[in-house]
């Protein structure tokens, strides 16, 4: 990756309008900042680019759909062009991923966080941090060790950066951040253009301590010691309650969902995994995640079917396995296909009850029992999406419901049997299981997180892929990372080749689908 010196700036016409008056005459090169005529305003513009663009990055469907949301089981594929759900990781989707990410928004964000360093703007700088470590550990939770303390630096070579040493300076940018933004409680920033929280200071404050929270969880099994500090703090200072909190990415008709474009298609479905435990619980979520099957060929009981992962290609691309497994919800879809173009979720509420759930089950103090945090987190969930009673939340928190086995042609056992009712006596993995199983019921479909907490957490406990096409991640394993990509060994030979040593990388078997993470040490 040949890193540009950071004077570039990607103005999102389409989305924010016109942005003609930034640029000198025709014969300055349109990429080219011109540093004198640049303001705020402007600088919230390239901002909101960097949130729309951070959630997408070159491509929904080649950055997310076809790797997390299937390695973390939510859907399955049914396409034989394509092979990620045998665990192939496609090296043009994922070069394409992480070399879109650094020529716009890791190059944008580097920009005006100079930018507002350099003139004083510590409120915006503050918002911008955030969002900075929000956007990078979804790439380094994909890649493990990439470039970071250094982007930006003008040079042609940017050098790779242990995952250890990038997390700890999350906490160290998200203190720095905190900072500024609790001193200006009350205050607006970027109202103009943020698409988070229209300029809201104090649910970025909310949305700081909460994303420390999942951090911290995150490098639990690597650093104890540092998991428990960073949880406490973020917990102590104020993180997410509500659903009015939920950090999203505003969306338009024209800075679409791109979930909404591939959500229609006939290319995936319902997993087993998810049809299992939903069904199996009688979730109050089930028919707002998914829509009924077409045609009922099991006569279980249900019209909500899924299908198992990893499937040969003898069995896809038929209309059968179309017509008889559930596809997304109807909300998802684009507006012109009868959907809602939703926005995009960054994180909820309900992450965060379960989030401190864990941790008080860990000891810490999270504010409230494991219990109590779990119920909360399934109330908050259930409450904000769907229509169900109190008494009908009520009655689901107490449910004995397991995950239940499938009448398919494999005859697929159920994926575990812990019940919904949180298991107040323990034993302590039971626990983890619940809330684990919870929380991914409850991130749906945000399968780059989810697929993120599974890897560390082993929950949800997941079935089997029917066929594996990669040597190195067996169909009963989980894929742990994706290999570092084509073009860095093009443009960024030196610093792609010095990280392959890295100990923390090296250490574990080296540049492999099965090579843990740094965080993923349980």
């Amino acid at each position: 990756m040949k890193k540009i010196k950071i004077i570039l700036v990607a103005c999102f016409c389409m989305v924010f309008g016109s942005c003609t008056d930034v640029f000198e005459e025709l014969n300055t090169p349109s990429n080219l900042l011109v540093t004198n005529k640049l303001d705020i305003g402007n600088v919230g513009q390239v901002f909101a680019t960097t949130q729309y663009n951070a959630m997408h990055m070159s491509g929904y469907e080649i950055s997310q759909n076809l790797f997390a949301d299937l390695f973390s089981q939510y859907f399955t594929l049914l396409r034989a062009n394509f092979y990620s759900d045998r665990y192939v990781d496609v090296a043009s989707w994922s070069n394409s991923n992480f070399t879109g990410f650094y020529t716009s928004v890791a190059k944008d964000l580097s920009f005006v966080e100079k930018y507002t360093a350099e003139k004083n703007f510590t409120l915006q700088n503050a918002v911008i941090k955030v969002w900075k470590v929000q956007a990078f550990h979804r790439l380094t939770d994909y890649y493990g060790p990439i470039p970071y303390l250094e982007v930006g630096n003008g040079a042609t070579s940017v050098p790779y950066d242990p995952q250890e040493v990038i997390y700890r300076d999350f906490f160290k940018t998200l203190d720095e951040a905190v900072a500024v933004l609790k001193e200006n409680k009350g205050a607006s920033v970027f109202s103009r253009d943020d698409l988070v929280f229209s300029g809201d200071v104090n649910k970025w404050l909310t949305f700081a301590n909460s994303l420390r929270l999942r951090l911290a969880l995150r490098v639990k099994y690597a650093d104890p010691a540092l998991a428990k500090t960073e949880a406490e703090k973020a917990v102590a200072d104020g993180v997410m309650l509500t659903a009015a909190e939920n950090a999203n990415v505003f969306t338009n008709a024209l800075s679409i969902n791109n979930l909404g474009p591939i959500a229609n298609y006939d290319n995936w479905r319902m997993s087993a995994t998810m049809e299992s435990v939903m069904v199996g619980f009688n979730d109050p979520r089930l028919d707002s995640y998914w829509n009924p099957v077409v045609t009922d060929n099991r006569n279980d009981g249900s019209k909500f079917h899924g299908i198992r992962n990893g499937l040969p290609i003898t069995l896809i691309d038929n209309p059968v396995q179309v017509a008889t497994n559930s596809k997304i919800d109807t909300k998802w879809w684009r507006l012109e296909d009868g959907g809602t173009n939703p926005p995009y979720q960054v994180m909820r509420a309900e992450e965060v009850y379960f989030l401190r759930a864990e941790g008080a089950v860990e000891g810490w103090n999270m504010g409230g029992t494991a219990k109590e945090l779990y119920d909360k987190g399934i109330e908050v969930s259930i409450s904000s999406r769907t229509s169900a009673t109190a008494v009908d939340i009520a009655n689901y928190l107490k449910s004995a419901n397991t995950p239940k086995p499938l009448k398919d042609q494999w005859n697929t056992p159920a994926v575990s049997d812990i019940p919904v009712a949180f298991l107040g006596a323990g034993p302590k993995e039971k626990q983890l299981e619940q809330i684990g199983t919870q929380k991914w019921i409850g991130l749906f479909p945000d399968g780059w997180e989810a697929w993120a907490e599974m890897r560390r957490t082993g929950y949800p406990k997941l079935l089997p892929r029917i066929q594996s096409e990669n040597p190195d991640v067996p169909a009963d394993k989980m894929i742990r990372r994706l290999l570092f990509v084509d073009g860095e060994y093009a443009n960024n030979k030196q610093a792609v080749t010095a990280a392959l040593t890295l100990p923390e990388l090296a250490a574990k078997g080296g540049n492999k689908n099965s090579t843990r993470l740094w965080w993923d040490a349980k």
